[in-house]
């Protein structure tokens, strides 16, 4: 019986050969190496990867596509909501069951999928509090958030989503995937992004980080002095900082320095009792 797409779950399946080639050899996967597929769906993706692999976890969250993939020897199938998922237990359960070879390099958790667009961005914030357990991350999203991922300072893409990402992540757009690649066809163009977490991102408390940048985003027309300005009025800032710029024309490095600087005045102001 075919498959149909379901809605509620943001379905579009991967049906383009080429496509599904270039996206396997963007990946490159080895012998070996702990993966993990969020959303196998009818597996368009899913054979390639594993028989290169050996064995691939795959996170599925309807039932009916998960009974189909447990019929997979080399498959292990976690049906689950992927936002539920803890990727840290996770990955010591892949390392684990992945067969051990020379090629694996790393033990670290390698993620794939094409993510629902519905919910893309939150399950990209739920993988970035897993970060150190990962090697890196190939998905398929919506090109127009891609572009926002990947985006630089003083263009119109940039923002919250930019600044938060590539605080932990070195990112790019890799293939670009028409909508006629799929069934059904979305009404949106999509992408490949590569994922590689850096080696040493800045030491910062991540609530700040958001916080911060939430507050300097959420009038990007106006200068900074209107809504981050007062914000670190009210933080006791004791540093400077050029507020007569809005907040699309401050580098990423800038956001992070200043979450810094922050954070460094409150932990001083609460030593000496003033907070």
């Amino acid at each position: 019986m075919k498959h149909i797409a379901r809605k509620r779950f943001g379905q579009h399946f991967l049906t383009d050969r080429l496509i599904i080639e270039g996206i396997v050899e963007a990946i490159a996967p080895l012998p070996g190496q702990p993966m993990v597929e969020i959303g196998p769906g009818l597996a368009a993706l899913t054979k390639p990867l594993v028989e290169r692999l050996g064995h691939l976890t795959v996170i599925e969250l309807d039932r009916d596509l998960a009974r189909q993939l447990r019929s997979h020897p080399q498959l292990t199938v976690v049906e689950s909501d992927v936002l539920r998922v803890d990727f840290r237990q996770l990955a010591e359960q892949v390392r684990l069951a992945a067969p051990e070879t020379a090629s694996v390099g790393s033990h670290k958790l390698r993620v794939v999928g094409n993510l629902p667009y519905n919910i893309s961005t939150p399950i990209l914030f739920h993988l970035l509090d897993a970060v150190e357990v990962i090697e890196d991350q190939h998905f398929m999203l919506q090109k127009e958030v891609i572009d926002r991922m990947v985006a630089a300072p003083s263009t119109s893409d940039y923002g919250r989503l930019s600044v938060m990402l590539q605080w932990r992540y070195a990112m790019e757009n890799v293939l670009y995937v028409p909508p006629q690649s799929f069934d059904p066809p979305p009404r949106v163009d999509s992408a490949i992004v590569r994922m590689v977490p850096h080696a040493e991102p800045a030491a910062l408390d991540v609530k700040l980080l958001s916080e911060l940048v939430r507050v300097a985003f959420s009038q990007r027309r106006k200068l900074l002095r209107h809504t981050l300005g007062q914000w670190l009025e009210q933080h006791a800032f004791a540093g400077e900082f050029d507020v007569k710029r809005r907040a699309e024309e401050v580098p990423v490095a800038e956001y992070l320095a200043l979450t810094q600087q922050v954070q460094a005045d409150a932990a001083r102001l609460e030593k000496t009792g003033i907070l």
